[in-house]
């Protein structure tokens, strides 16, 4: 036991130089700054760490795939997945999830995605895939 988590709930504190503010809107502003600093610590795992292209138009077209990928990192949580995985990182989530072994298979004129039976996350990736399929359709 820690007395930073015992029965579960964690012990906090910050330092503001903030007065007349009541704690509570300023632990929201703290809980939300932190919020920002995960996503931008995401944003340069992801590829926002270096421009490695020399033109700036290059430089703007890798920025918006990098935009891209932190929508789809943002959003597949909230849409598609359960339980621990749900908080993982970038990082963690390139070596689990998106670097799966699979095979792309055409039978019956439809094309499927057949992931490797030993992969240990392969049963959360086609859980997360089937939630994906079960959303109603925007259009």
């Amino acid at each position: 036991m820690r007395i930073t988590d015992a029965d579960g709930l964690r012990l906090t504190c910050f330092a503001t130089n903030a007065t007349g503010i009541p704690i509570a809107a300023l632990e929201l502003w703290h809980r939300q700054r932190a919020r920002a600093e995960d996503r931008i610590r995401a944003a340069r795992a992801t590829g926002l760490r270096n421009l490695p292209l020399h033109d700036t138009a290059q430089n703007q077209i890798w920025l918006e795939i990098v935009q891209l990928a932190l929508d789809l990192l943002a959003w597949m949580p909230m849409l598609a997945q359960t339980g621990e995985i749900r908080r993982r990182e970038p990082r963690r989530l390139r070596f689990l999830l998106l670097s799966a072994a699979a095979q792309i298979v055409t039978t019956a004129r439809r094309r499927y995605v057949r992931f490797a039976g030993h992969w240990p996350w392969t049963d959360v990736i086609t859980d997360a895939l089937a939630r994906l399929e079960a959303l109603p359709n925007p259009a």
